[in-house]
């Protein structure tokens, strides 16, 4: 054997003799994971849905336990609960769109009000303002120009959406491109109403703009309704509405520009300047009724032991919510994901019998149970909204979302549908491995994981950062990622049984799942420890 390769067997051997295991770690057990799962998971808790009575059952379920673990509430008031409101939204009738002595756009044929819309109407002049996307802290503003009192035309998405080398996130759609923050971006720069359309130049396929109205605005209500967050909501004070191509068309006539032109020199590194669209005004009125929704996260405290540091926390975090049930199929969410509640609860048992023991870390540690992470990371945004710790004092996020599965892609479904940018591989080659996902952005909290898994001896697979798939954006550790603040997500993969009534607690893998659960635990208990906070790269937002 080469001298060479004996160092790095040198270097782990130094690696786990050095770290401190996690007291009571053993009290992780794949039989008490098994058997929370079960009942979790069960038929009777009918997939857990937001606004439902199951879901509350499984909230009063998880505070119950950190109740009699005797950890600290986290929550306002002394309270293991964090209210916060979520909102709905429902189409009014008087919802018009006309162009000043030319055509009238047709509700749900030429445009459709946007859910997140207030309610009013605005006239004006319109500007061109590129994808209407405002990002100071990466240098990059669609605003570079006057656009007060003017309905502005932005188009959809993002710069260089299909370009891992993209300014914004690679191939992960970024924050600031969403509809509602382009909105709030709009409103910010004194624009009185915003029109959004497709960017052709990036999707120039003829879509059917009246049947994405009936799909945006379906005459019978969904099963699952299309929640937001109430402050982001609320904020929203200007009319909003899609257009459809054709009548962007119509309103650019008059200024002898073609909206193909236009969508395709948005394509800037920096933004670009409003172009005001001369010989055309546009009357924008919307209607929509906004529905208050509560809801509420779970949060118990492990308070740190050192005066310096306690102040400083580190989130150990997973969501109880799912998909509910439709009659009589029940999507029970075993893995997606009763197994990182369940997890979590295990964990914090661990550190409760070592706070009794007297050991508790030197930073305190947030135990935290989202909800409504299935309809869109709402539970850990609202948190992000209304920290119960400060957050420029929050040093990690350890985010679990399906811990309990092999990453499954079978044959002939590979890179398609669900398993988009994924490829071919067997739930045998996964049996003892687990995605990290969200290490690029921080190397640092990536070696305390690796020292971690020294002594629990996982497989870990570093990818998806940058793929099409948006795993990066699509659990709870995001917000924290947008906020500043290292986070990662422990995730044993896709599989087909993913999102499906066929995802039931007989089907988890507990060996691996008590591996994955010790690992968040290691982990999280050498972040409280250790003197020195991750960092995120350069190149994180």
């Amino acid at each position: 054997m080469k001298l060479r390769a004996l160092v790095p067997v040198l270097l782990i051997g130094c690696v786990v003799q050095a770290q401190q295991r996690a007291p009571n770690i053993e009290s992780i057990t794949k039989e008490e994971l098994r058997a929370d799962l079960t009942f979790l998971a069960s038929d009777a808790m009918q997939g857990r849905l937001t606004d439902t009575v199951t879901n509350a059952v499984a909230a009063e379920f998880v505070a119950s336990r950190f109740q009699r673990l005797g950890l600290t509430p986290a929550g306002p008031k002394g309270s293991y609960f964090q209210p916060y409101n979520l909102m709905t939204a429902s189409l009014g009738a008087a919802n018009a769109l006309a162009i000043s002595g030319g055509p009238t756009a047709r509700s749900g044929q030429d445009f459709y009000a946007a859910r997140f819309s207030a309610t009013g109407s605005a006239k004006g002049g319109v500007v061109f303002a590129g994808f209407g996307i405002t990002w100071p802290e990466h240098g990059y503003d669609d605003y570079r120009g006057d656009v007060k009192d003017k309905i502005v035309l932005v188009v959809d998405h993002e710069p260089g959406e299909r370009d891992p080398a993209s300014p914004f996130d690679g191939l992960v759609t970024s924050e600031a491109s969403g509809p509602l923050r382009k909105a709030l971006a709009a409103q910010d720069k004194g624009a009185a109403g915003i029109l959004f359309v497709s960017d052709v130049h990036n999707h120039p396929e003829d879509a059917n703009f009246e049947a994405s109205a009936r799909t945006y605005w379906p005459a019978a209500p969904p099963r699952i309704e299309r929640f937001t967050l109430a402050t982001w909501m609320e904020r929203v004070k200007i009319p909003a509405a899609q257009i459809s191509p054709a009548f962007a068309a119509q309103i650019l006539a008059p200024s002898g520009r073609k909206l193909e032109d236009l969508s395709k020199a948005s394509e800037t590194a920096k933004g670009a300047v409003p172009i005001p669209l001369p010989g055309v005004e546009v009357e924008l009125t919307t209607a929509v009724e906004r529905h208050v929704i509560p809801d509420r996260n779970v949060l118990a405290l492990v308070e740190g032991s050192d005066p310096k540091l306690r102040d400083e926390t580190v989130i150990v975090c997973a969501h109880y919510d799912h998909d509910g049930a439709d009659g009589p199929r029940i999507f029970n969410g075993a893995d997606d994901n009763g197994s990182g509640t369940i997890g979590l609860l295990e964990i914090a048992q661990a550190y409760a019998l070592s706070a009794k023991a007297g050991q508790r870390p030197k930073r305190s540690v947030l135990l935290a149970a989202w909800n409504s992470e299935e309809r869109g990371l709402l539970g850990a945004w609202a948190y992000t909204e209304d920290p119960m710790r400060p957050l420029d004092r929050t040093v990690g996020v350890l985010n679990m979302d399906m811990i309990g599965r092999n990453e499954e892609v079978p044959e002939g479904q590979g890179n398609t549908g669900r398993f988009r940018g994924l490829d071919v591989q067997t739930a045998e080659s996964n049996a003892n491995a687990t995605n990290v996902i969200g290490t690029t952005r921080s190397p640092s909290l990536l070696a305390v994981i690796e020292r971690a898994n020294a002594s629990i001896g996982l497989t870990l697979r570093l990818r998806y950062d940058n793929n099409i798939s948006q795993l990066m954006r699509r659990s709870d550790h995001w917000p924290f990622l947008n906020r500043g603040i290292p986070g990662v997500w422990f995730h044993s993969g896709l599989h087909p049984d993913y999102h499906t009534i066929n995802d039931d607690a007989d089907r988890i893998n507990y060996e691996k799942m008590e591996k994955i659960s010790r690992l968040v635990y290691q982990a999280s208990w050498d972040l409280a420890q250790q003197t020195a906070r991750p960092t995120l790269t350069d190149g994180s937002r």
